[in-house]
């Protein structure tokens, strides 16, 4: 990576962004030209298309490239991000909500109601049985 670094803008970077013509932005700072890897990627190449026009570090890290994949990247650089250019990472936070209770009566209602419904189908069925019976006959 010597030499006289060019300095590229997130807009014109994002611009290759086809099989044909590919870069991607990696550690915020540095451009790489992908294009001749692509067919040799051994995630495919949609993986890389996928991740043009943005930096791509997340995507690269997550994956845990080799140092011998690491060391290939010398080849592809063709220059320095405007720092300027990149938008900053925000931390996601999520919206504010009431804390929510999980009220405990519902629960207990449906545990009595359990209890007492097989229940008052029992009484039932001997309140039937009973004046539904006729009297035996001496």
């Amino acid at each position: 990576m010597g030499g006289e670094r060019k300095v590229y803008t997130l807009a014109e970077v994002s611009q290759h962004n086809h099989a044909k013509d590919c870069w991607l932005v990696i550690e915020g700072k540095q451009v790489f030209d992908v294009t001749k890897f692509l067919e040799d990627h051994p995630g495919g190449d949609d993986v890389l298309l996928s991740s043009t026009g943005k930096d791509a570090t997340d995507d690269f890290e997550d994956v845990g490239h080799s140092s011998s994949a690491r060391a290939m990247m010398d080849e592809f650089y063709v220059g320095d991000i405007d720092t300027s250019a990149i938008p900053s990472k925000r931390k996601y936070t999520p919206p504010k909500q009431p804390h929510y209770e999980q009220d405990k009566t519902s629960e207990f209602v449906i545990k009595l109601l359990q209890f007492l419904v097989p229940l008052l189908i029992l009484g039932l069925a001997f309140g039937v049985r009973s004046y539904t019976k006729t009297p035996a006959s001496s």
